[in-house]
């Protein structure tokens, strides 16, 4: 199936933090309209969408919609933002990027850092920390508070490219997986599927996988899947003992271990 570009640009690059899946999600019900049987949002704000199947058995694939990203505590007197991850973050990558802080308006900012020229010694060693950085929106505090206020989402902006045989962008853990279950649920329409089909597009993820356990909960499934992402090991600096996945060699499966323990106690059973 040819990749449709135009729909991943689009998944990626809307915004939706963990607790602030908002736009992703009426992104994801207008794709899905009038593909599946029937949708509901819970109180989490997860989107399960069902495909009705042959025999009485229920298969849930969840794919996390939420992406990493910030909020604001803080806006000092020159008007800096300061702020608080939402999701793990290695801070070397924050250096420069440029980020959208979602308030009243949305503006952009650049992360900033002490700079190495006013660095002691000391201090040049180390590694810089999340709680280093501060956001630049290039305006004094009076005008950074007409927009924004604390508790307001911060997200990356990152356009969607290709690069070689690739895509280059922001939140593609896992929008990448939020786009194959959307077109998953597409190329469905019309089959007859054995099983309850339970396509679910789930919330804080990135927080402590808080929309999947409420989600499975309700629909306590006979099978689950999680689709996301996973990193490839042919880079420089891996080494082969340690080399599962490769790029272009197909998914990665990964078994839940308590789960294999019991297939293997049924097994002796």
């Amino acid at each position: 199936m040819k990749l449709n570009f135009k729909l991943l640009k689009k998944i990626s690059e809307i915004p939706g933090t963990s607790g602030f899946e908002k736009e992703i999600r009426n992104l994801i019900l207008s794709e899905i309209k009038g593909y599946v049987d029937n949708v509901t949002i819970d109180n989490m704000g997860n989107v399960i969408a069902e495909i009705s199947g042959k025999k009485d058995k229920k298969v849930m694939v969840a794919a996390h919609m939420d992406e990493i990203g910030f909020i604001v505590n803080y806006i000092d007197d020159n008007g800096f933002v300061r702020f608080l991850p939402l999701g793990g973050f290695d801070p070397k990558t924050l250096t420069s990027q440029r980020v959208i802080i979602h308030g009243k308006k949305d503006l952009v900012g650049v992360m900033g850092s002490k700079p190495i020229h006013i660095m002691k010694p000391d201090e040049r060693k180390k590694n810089v920390e999340i709680s280093d950085f501060f956001i630049d929106l290039g305006m004094s505090k009076k005008e950074v508070e007409k927009y924004i206020e604390i508790g307001n989402s911060i997200t990356r902006e990152r356009e969607l490219i290709e690069m070689g045989e690739c895509v280059n962008g922001k939140s593609l853990d896992n929008r990448i997986a939020v786009y194959i279950l959307i077109e998953t649920i597409k190329n469905l329409k019309g089959k007859n599927l054995a099983y309850n089909f339970y396509a679910t597009f789930t919330v804080q993820e990135e927080v402590g996988i808080r929309g999947a356990q409420v989600a499975s909960l309700a629909i306590n499934p006979d099978f689950g899947f999680g689709l996301d992402t996973t990193i490839a090991y042919d880079v420089p600096g891996s080494v082969p003992h340690e080399a599962v996945t490769s790029l272009g060699e197909g998914v990665a499966i990964k078994i839940w271990i308590a789960l294999l323990l019991q297939i293997i106690v049924w097994s002796i059973l």
